[in-house]
């Protein structure tokens, strides 16, 4: 199925060596860099997370990744299912925590709290998690959210977006389709509907409003190849769905950026002060 998109849009295909031996080494460089030997995961059973723990264990092997399953009583037991294909596959450590208690406990006080609410808790929780395990297996938490939800904001801030490193963050969802195929992410994780797995039902597609195939070829015209306005209608993208999109960038701008420090001195940390030049100085 992946090469029938990518039949219709091209510019999209990736060397798949080459983009895994740039990712892989790349990894593998800045977590040693950071003084680590061992990562961690949030594994959802679905393709980002799956994919994430493929380029880890390619790059510092399975007995130096965790993978960490945490589902809320409303998950799709095939979720837990599909991660299980991906523990089995690779061969790494995994654990299992549930986080219904601490969630429906936090949530028994706003009984009226909306599914936004309680999804993005439940993905802040996630993460708050891996960080915990993260002091007790001394691993970097790696991230999980490709280069479309980035650049859309679908996504939760210091929850599913959070991480240490990030090896999918330059990939289009498309193209983490194409490089979990070659890196052999077992085929229903990847030809299933995507989805955060937040609430029932709920798909990342439903939710947008538009496929991921469609975006990523806009996104790709409008961000990779910087196409004017006539020059995106000249490739029969929908006006209504460019200014969508456009505002959905735009919009989640402050969702890409570190905190902003406010400036009162004459060299502030990530402006005037920055790694690598200030480095012992």
């Amino acid at each position: 199925m992946i090469d029938e998109f990518l039949e219709k849009a091209p510019c999209l295909r990736l060397n798949e060596e080459l983009a895994t031996r740039l990712l892989t080494t790349a990894l593998r460089e800045e977590v040693n860099k950071a003084g680590f030997d061992k990562v961690i995961v949030g594994l959802s059973g679905g393709i980002d997370s799956a994919l994430s723990l493929y380029l880890c264990v390619e790059a510092l092997g399975p007995e130096n990744v965790v993978a960490v399953r945490m589902p809320y009583r409303t998950s799709s037991p095939e979720s837990l299912e599909d991660a299980q294909l991906v523990i089995d596959d690779t061969g790494v450590e995994a654990l299992t925590v549930d986080i219904t208690p601490q969630i429906d406990a936090y949530f028994e006080r706003m009984p009226d709290a909306s599914p936004l609410r309680k999804g993005n808790k439940m993905a802040r929780e996630r993460m708050t998690i891996l960080y915990d395990l993260s002091a007790q297996y001394d691993a970097l938490v790696i991230g999980t959210s490709n280069r479309t939800e980035l650049l859309l904001g679908y996504g939760t801030q210091y929850g599913d977006s959070a991480s240490a490193i990030n090896p999918l963050g330059d990939l289009y969802k498309t193209q983490v389709r194409q490089l979990s195929a070659y890196l052999g992410v077992p085929e229903p994780i990847i030809t299933k509907p995507p989805s955060a797995d937040l609430w029932e039902d709920q798909t990342d597609e439903g939710e947008l409003g538009f496929n991921y195939f469609d975006v990523d070829r806009l996104l790709y015209y409008m961000i990779d190849k910087h196409y004017t306005l006539d020059q995106l209608h000249a490739l029969q993208f929908d006006d209504a769905f460019i200014q969508e999109v456009s505002k959905r960038i735009i919009r989640n701008q402050y969702k890409r950026t570190m905190p902003v420090i406010l400036k009162v001195s004459k060299r502030t940390v990530g402006v005037d002060f920055r790694y690598l030049r200030d480095w012992g100085l």
